[in-house]
């Protein structure tokens, strides 16, 4: 999936939409996604501007907006439809190496569990097969049953 199915499945826009690519898509288990981390990005302004680090939280935003393409495309709904993911919790985040201009961040999440409206994904990103950051992300499906 390239960006225009990207935008049509998340409401995010420059510069907040994090999801470049989606590579693997199964419905209903899991994603394979990138982000390209260009030294052109904003936040590398005051992130550090000696030494350009992607932020964290950027990074758990990246991973919920794959999670976020997963679930929305797994129920079958976009933003048009009055449906929206939202970033509910987070826990178990662990970073394990910086990620800095030049690099692609890879997105992973696998639904773990979905009751009600919420649901539970694991997610990982990666740079050059070596883990960035692993989290358990929590997003709430607003406005499915309207």
């Amino acid at each position: 999936m390239q960006i225009e199915g990207i935008k049509k499945l998340l409401p995010h826009r420059y510069p907040f939409l994090l999801v470049d690519r989606v590579l693997e898509l199964e419905l209903g288990k899991r994603i394979l996604a990138y982000k390209n981390i260009t030294a052109n990005e904003e936040v590398f302004n005051g992130h550090f501007p000696n030494e350009s680090v992607f932020p964290g939280v950027m990074i758990i935003e990246a991973m919920a907006q794959a999670a976020g393409v997963l679930g929305l495309a797994t129920v079958d709904k976009q933003p048009d439809d009055d449906v929206l993911y939202l970033f509910a919790g987070v826990d178990g985040v662990r970073f394990r190496r910086r990620v800095v201009p030049g690099d692609q961040l890879m997105l992973e999440a696998e639904i773990d569990s979905a009751k009600r409206n919420i649901w539970r994904f694991k997610c990982r990103a990666s740079v050059d097969g070596e883990r960035a950051c692993e989290a358990t992300i929590l997003c709430a499906l607003q406005g499915l049953d309207r």
